[in-house]
């Protein structure tokens, strides 16, 4: 009797296990379709055929198409680190630490997901769901650089910064498009772009650069 509680106790987790890897099967060929052929042109039932299971199941997994995204979006903070931003930025009081850390997250989260960041911008000029989607990670976004801003010493920043004009010249220089352009048009590696960026941040930001 024990053995067989113990064999229904491993099958309820094997079922756990095999609807994690659904939405994550279906979550993958969102991605693909989305990319390959744009938000408009993707309907649910091309994921649900791109990942090998019905339209009802997509539809209880994600509920819809924005709600794929929506996942989607929260995957790339994870796959990009976002916990260990949180530790690099926990673990230091040096302001250039901090830029670092913050450039490094930015990096790693337009490497990885900068065609889905893209595409929820694009997505957003008729989706009002991912246009809302779109700000409100650009405002999370601004919300940690206020709150990392706002711990330095007073006379950290650059003479005539304050918090919010430091965090708009961040947003100025640290974003998908400018990584796109040094990427793509320019050549440039993620590790330079990395570098560079912490750099310059640094130059443009602190009272004491080096």
């Amino acid at each position: 009797m024990e053995q067989e509680s113990g064999r229904r106790r491993y099958n309820s987790l094997r079922r756990v296990a095999q609807a994690h890897q659904t939405r994550a099967e279906i979550a993958d060929a969102a991605r693909r379709l989305f990319i390959a052929q744009g938000w408009a042109a993707t309907t649910v039932r091309d994921v649900a055929r791109e990942a090998g299971v019905s339209v009802p199941t997509v539809y209880a997994a994600y509920q819809n198409k924005p709600g794929l995204v929506r996942a989607l979006a929260d995957a790339a903070d994870l796959s990009a680190g976002l916990p260990q931003m949180i530790d690099e930025l926990e673990g230091t009081s040096e302001p250039r630490a901090h830029l670092a850390a913050m450039a490094g997250y930015d990096r790693r989260v337009y490497e990885r997901a900068g065609d889905l960041i893209a595409l929820i911008r694009e997505a957003g000029r008729t989706e009002p769901e991912l246009a809302e989607l779109y700000v409100q990670a650009r405002r999370e976004a601004d919300q940690t650089r206020v709150q990392v801003f706002s711990s330095w010493p007073r006379g950290t920043l650059r003479h005539g910064l304050d918090v919010p004009v430091a965090v708009d010249i961040y947003a100025a220089l640290c974003n998908i498009d400018v990584y796109t352009t040094l990427t793509v048009e320019r050549s440039w590696s993620p590790d330079r772009i990395e570098e560079w960026w912490g750099l310059a941040l640094a130059r443009e930001l602190l009272s004491h650069p080096e």
